[in-house]
């Protein structure tokens, strides 16, 4: 589960392009804090310590209170633009949390169990079809992310939502029993078969009709 965590932030006095180009030429991120029925408050973040936390990981999925001259705020990011050359931090979206709101957040998947297990042993490859899933979580329980142990699925096999242990107060947001990935035959073995499959067909089509 993810911990709440500080963030310090200044006051955004100006808005526009702007003003938003002359922080980041200073070395502030601008972001916007909304939700909640409260009107929206602008903040700058210092680049290099907001930088460090987005590409640490589970950055939508984190708590922050965000502390702006001493007024503390508890939110959840909500989206965020990067450069598209480098990379940095443009702007980033925070959404107000009240305490005990239930939130729906996308999470990652983790396969665990496709070195051990004996399908893919003998060579079998593991599909992934959904590498996230939308959750409705409490906002201080959201889950990092969750877990699907492929180890025990045997070869064709595939593995749905309805096989995978939700953490209490969890739910599916949206889904059906959509796939989340499948056991297939490595590549090669699969064109060898359609080769074979390909070969016995051509022959038996070559083949002259008995004579009665």
């Amino acid at each position: 589960m993810t911990a709440i965590k500080e963030l310090k932030a200044q006051a955004r006095t100006k808005s526009g392009k702007g003003a938003a180009r002359a922080e980041r030429r200073a070395g502030r991120v601008p972001a916007v804090i909304y939700g909640d029925g409260k009107a929206p408050v602008g903040i700058t973040l210092d680049h290099v310590e907001i930088n460090r936390i987005i590409y640490a990981g589970h950055f939508l999925t984190t708590l922050f209170n965000v502390d702006i001259d001493g007024e503390k705020h508890r939110v959840i990011p909500r989206d965020y633009q990067l450069d598209v050359v480098k990379d940095f931090p443009l702007h980033i979206d925070f959404l107000r949390v009240a305490i005990g709101a239930t939130l729906t957040v996308d999470v990652p998947v983790h396969f665990l169990g496709a070195d051990t297990g004996a399908a893919f042993k003998q060579g079998a490859t593991l599909n992934i079809v959904a590498h996230t899933v939308s959750l409705n979580a409490p906002a201080d329980a959201i889950p990092e992310a969750i877990e699907v142990d492929v180890s025990g699925y045997a070869l064709g096999s595939s593995i749905h939502l309805s096989a995978v242990k939700l953490p209490e107060g969890v739910t599916w947001a949206g889904h059906g029993d959509d796939t989340l990935a499948t056991i297939v035959a490595p590549s090669g073995k699969k064109e060898a078969e359609q080769d074979e499959a390909a070969a016995a067909a051509a022959a038996a089509a070559a083949t002259p009709p008995a004579k009665g």
